[in-house]
C-alpha cells in the first residue's frame, strides 16, 4: 500500500522535501522544547496540591513521521481539480510536532489536569480545549476519551534558542504552539495499541475490518471499566469519610444516615422492603452510638463473618438482624438488658431469642 509520500506528484514532492530538510536541521533544538515544556509540567504537577498526574511523556515528532503528516493532501477545491497539500506551510500550521501526554488515573482527574494546566498562564496561553470523545458519545459510538489542549508558550528560552536555529534572521519571542493530551492510563493504553495497529503497522496492507470491530468493542468495555473504577474510588472516599471523628465521622446516627451508611458499606446485605431505620438508631443509642464513626467501627467485615459462623443463620439476614447480631457479639448480656422486655415479662419473644442466640455464641467462641 502507497503511502502518502508516494501519490504525491513532482511539485508537491518538493514542496515537502523542502520542509523536511528544514525539519531535519531544527530537529535536535526542537527536543529542547520538548524537554522544558516536560520539566515545567512535571515540576508544575509535582507541586499541585488539588491534581495529580500517574506520570507525564513527551515526544518530538520523527522524520519520518512529520514528512507522512505533511504529505497528506486534501481533496480538489473543484470538480476535476487535483488534490491540495494539507500542510503546504506546516511549521505554522503544524501543533503537534512536539507533544507531551499527561497520565491521570480517572476521567475525573483529567478536567482537573487541564484547569491545573490553563490557570498557569505566566507560563502557558492555551489557545485550544477539545473532547476528542465527543464526537463519538454524541453520536452514540465508541472512541477513548481524551483532552486536547493547544498550548503556547510565553517568553521561554528553549524555544528562542530553536528559533534562533529555524531562521537567525528573525527577533526570538519565546512563543511556540504545541499539543498536549490529557487521558486515562486506560485510555492511554488503548490508544497507544490502536496506534501501533492502525497508522504505524510495518505492513499496512495487513488490515481486516474485525480489527475496527475489535476496536469499538473494547473502547466500549473501557468506557465501563472506567465507571466502574470511577465509582469504587467514589465508594472508597466515601467509606474514608466516615472515619473522620471531626468530620463526616462525627454527623449523629439518625435512621437516614443510618441507611446510608449500612447501604455503603453493605449494599448486598440489605432487603428491607421499606425506608424505616428508626429501629436501628434505637438499638445502636441503647449502647451509647451516636455518632457515625461508631456504626463503621461496629460493622467491621471480619467481625460480621464471625457472627455469621457463630450463629449459622438458616435464612441470610437482613439488615435489621444482622444489626442485632453484631450488637449482641459486642455487648452480651448487657444488649440483652438494654434492649428486650424485662425479665419477669410473660411473653418474652426477644429476651428468649436473644439469650438463645447469646448462647450459641459462647459456645463458638
Amino acid at each position: 500500500m502507497a503511502s502518502n509520500y508516494d501519490r504525491l506528484d513532482a511539485g508537491q514532492r518538493a514542496i515537502v522535501d523542502a520542509s523536511v530538510e528544514t525539519y531535519a536541521r531544527v530537529r535536535p533544538a526542537l527536543k529542547g522544547v520538548t524537554n522544558d515544556v516536560l520539566h515545567t509540567l512535571r515540576e508544575m504537577f509535582k507541586h499541585a496540591d488539588d491534581a495529580e498526574s500517574l506520570f507525564i511523556t513527551g515526544r518530538t515528532k520523527s522524520v519520518e513521521s512529520f514528512r507522512e503528516k505533511i504529505s497528506r493532501l486534501d481533496p480538489p477545491a473543484e470538480p476535476g481539480g487535483s488534490p491540495t497539500l494539507k500542510f503546504p506551510d506546516p511549521f505554522r500550521t503544524l501543533n503537534d510536532m512536539v507533544g507531551v501526554r499527561v497520565i491521570t488515573k480517572l476521567p475525573r482527574d483529567n478536567a482537573v489536569a487541564a484547569n491545573l494546566i490553563k490557570r498557569q498562564r505566566d507560563i502557558f496561553d492555551c489557545r485550544g480545549d477539545r473532547e476528542k470523545a465527543i464526537g463519538s458519545i454524541e453520536s452514540g459510538t465508541y472512541g477513548y476519551a481524551s483532552r486536547h489542549l493547544i498550548l503556547r508558550t510565553l517568553q521561554n528560552e528553549a524555544v528562542k534558542e530553536y528559533q534562533a536555529v529555524f531562521n537567525p534572521e528573525l527577533p526570538a519571542n519565546g512563543s511556540y504552539f504545541f499539543e498536549c493530551q490529557i487521558r486515562t492510563i486506560f485510555a492511554h493504553a488503548w490508544s497507544e495499541i490502536e496506534h501501533d495497529i492502525r497508522f504505524k503497522s510495518q505492513d499496512p496492507r495487513a488490515w481486516s475490518p474485525q480489527f475496527d470491530r475489535q476496536f469499538t468493542a473494547t473502547a466500549a468495555m473501557l468506557e465501563v471499566v472506567e465507571k466502574e473504577f470511577a465509582e469504587l474510588n467514589e465508594r472508597y472516599e466515601k467509606v474514608r469519610s466516615f472515619w473522620d471523628e471531626s468530620g463526616e465521622g462525627a454527623l449523629p446516627l439518625t435512621p437516614d444516615r443510618i441507611r446510608d451508611v449500612w447501604q455503603t458499606l453493605l449494599p448486598h446485605v440489605d432487603r428491607k422492603v421499606d425506608d424505616d431505620w428508626g429501629w436501628a438508631a434505637e438499638l445502636v443509642a441503647a449502647h451509647g452510638l451516636t455518632e457515625t464513626w461508631q456504626l463503621v467501627e461496629l460493622l467491621d467485615a471480619e467481625r460480621i463473618t464471625e457472627v455469621r459462623k457463630a450463629l449459622d443463620h438458616r435464612y441470610s439476614p437482613g439488615p435489621d438482624r444482622l444489626l442485632d447480631d453484631l450488637l449482641l457479639w459486642r455487648f452480651g448480656r448487657a444488649h440483652i438488658e438494654l434492649t428486650a422486655e424485662p425479665a419477669d415479662a410473660s411473653p418474652r419473644p426477644r429476651r428468649d431469642s436473644l439469650q438463645r442466640r447469646l448462647k450459641q455464641i459462647e459456645r463458638y467462641r
